[in-house]
């Protein structure tokens, strides 16, 4: 029996965990964690019976409490919940997919108890991937990417010596305005940006596709995971979305890992590795398919990615400006106060503004977190 625990467990990733433990009867459910979803989590408590749970407000689970008053359950509230979980003396594997750099600390707790991460919280390599990777060598952790491109580049190392990697080829949908032109962004609607062309995802992701946000994300990421430089990383658009990245060698072989867009993939390989197990589920069919293409990012269009990749250069405390500034920005054009192209315009207005820290500790990223979101509370109050 392997036991985990789940941070983010009403999200996108969360839910579709609890599909595969639903599927995989050798899995237990010992901690789950949400932000303000109560009636989906009373749901995942009854049915997967953990020991402890958390909502991120104290009140949310003063009404969680009562309504599973005939159960047998401890709940924290807020960032003392996501610790309390992340260090479960009966948890081996902590999956980490709630969204934000409210992961960092949960993240640091579970690996210095010694557990393995199941990691699909972007921004806890993004910012603090100077502390995260050496920590987890250190504790003899595994990081375990369930990022469908960081799980491809993960398969695709498998049996391969990493000193041979020549180039690590991360591929991107180009989202659902991939060919358009800035003029025509400028008409780009919520409802647009939030129908992507392939994947199924949660609001914030699915703009960060739209806005190519996501792979300058993705890069930062693979960069710390992989243990590889920023000149060999390249994005390539692939509209298909059925190689989900590859993997270039130093003679020139290329491994790629293939198949449907679907995110139980990745994440059953995280939480078996390194078995693979049956799932059931859409296969590629290659006749069916035809064929792929490949494209050059627009970067000069979408805006977002080039400022990523400005930003990763940069390093230090620079990822966390533009992860918050875009955290903000998107979360403002959720809520129709800002325009499309104003989200690279708002995280490029706070790169600018930012005094960069060479090797910035979990408070010092925290801090810089909080200067952003106040910066940009200023700009559009």
């Amino acid at each position: 029996m392997k036991k985990i625990a789940i941070l983010g467990s009403t999200g996108s990733i969360g839910t579709q965990t609890l599909e595969l433990v639903r599927d995989n009867p050798e899995l237990q459910v010992v901690g789950l964690a949400a932000g303000t979803n109560i009636e989906l989590l009373e749901k995942q408590v009854r049915e997967f019976q953990p020991k402890l749970v958390s909502l991120q407000r104290e009140a949310d689970c003063k009404e969680l409490k009562t309504r599973l008053a005939d159960l047998e359950v401890q709940i924290v509230p807020g960032m003392e919940g996501l610790l309390a979980i992340a260090e479960m003396e009966e948890a081996q594997l902590l999956v980490t997919a709630i969204v934000g750099m409210i992961g960092i600390l949960p993240t640091i707790a579970a690996i210095k108890k010694g557990k393995d991460i199941a990691l699909a919280n972007k921004e806890t390599l993004v910012t603090a991937g100077h502390i995260i990777m050496p920590l987890a060598a250190e504790m003899g952790v595994s990081i375990l990417p369930v990022d469908s491109e960081h799980s491809a580049i993960f398969q695709s190392m498998q049996g391969e010596k990493k000193d041979r990697i020549s180039k690590l080829l991360i591929t991107a949908s180009g989202g659902p305005f991939r060919g358009r032109t800035r003029q025509q962004l400028e008409q780009v609607q919520l409802e647009d940006a939030l129908k992507h062309p392939n994947w199924s995802m949660g609001h914030k992701i699915t703009i960060d596709s739209a806005t190519l946000v996501n792979k300058g994300l993705e890069v930062m990421e693979a960069k710390w995971l992989f243990g590889v430089r920023l000149d060999q990383i390249q994005v390539v658009v692939h509209p298909q979305s059925i190689i989900h990245s590859m993997v270039e060698y130093v003679d020139g072989g290329i491994i790629a890992q293939l198949g449907t867009p679907d995110m139980k993939l990745p994440i059953q390989y995280a939480l078996f590795y390194p078995d693979r197990r049956p799932m059931a589920g859409k296969r590629v069919d290659f006749y069916e398919l035809g064929s792929i293409t490949f494209e050059k990012p627009d970067m000069d269009t979408f805006t977002g990615l080039k400022l990523a990749m400005q930003a990763a250069e940069e390093g230090g405390s620079m990822p966390t400006v533009f992860n918050a500034a875009n955290e903000r920005a998107v979360s403002l054009f959720l809520n129709r106060k800002l325009r499309f192209l104003q989200i690279p315009e708002m995280i490029e207005l706070c790169m600018r503004a930012h005094h960069r820290i060479e090797n910035p500790s979990v408070e010092e990223i925290l801090r810089t977190e909080q200067e952003t979101y106040e910066l940009i509370r200023r700009r559009t109050e």
